[in-house]
């Protein structure tokens, strides 16, 4: 049985980590895995202590919906017939970008910069940034995608 690429393991972690699957975190974490979170400067140790955290969250687990992963190695070549092609990571640094909405309401947008060990999560720096809504000055030299 082949093993899985690291692009596999993180898009996996990414969807346990949506579905609040702690059987499925806990089977891609290290060992040694910890969480940080800067913002509040928290240092998360074990996927234990992450589920009594999502567990106690006043009002309920939050939801999450993962819009982008992206491999430390991702590149574009040319092909020979003149294709732009992407290669995608395979490193052992990822990012990943969510949404998030908690059961009060609000909604951040978050950044999981994601490091692999033995084919495995090993060390994740989340932050949370509020959306807010851009200032109007700027208009001019700026575009709105949707």
């Amino acid at each position: 049985m082949a093993h899985p690429t690291n692009q596999e393991i993180v898009t996996r972690y990414g969807a346990a980590l949506a579905a609040h699957d702690m059987s499925a975190l806990a089977a891609l974490r290290h060992p040694d895995w910890t969480v940080y979170w800067p913002q509040s400067g928290e240092l998360v140790h074990s996927t234990q202590a992450f589920a009594e955290i999502i567990e106690n969250y006043p009002g309920g687990a939050p939801t999450i919906v993962i819009t982008r992963t992206v491999g430390a190695e991702d590149q574009w070549v040319v092909t020979a017939g003149n294709t732009p092609m992407r290669v995608e990571g395979s490193g052992d640094f990822w990012w990943s970008e969510w949404r998030i909405e908690y059961p009060n309401g609000e909604a951040y947008v978050v950044v999981d910069l994601i490091e692999l060990r033995d084919g495995l999560v090993h060390r994740e720096t989340t932050y949370w940034a509020a959306p807010f809504d851009a200032p109007a000055w700027r208009a001019p030299w700026v575009d709105r995608p949707a």
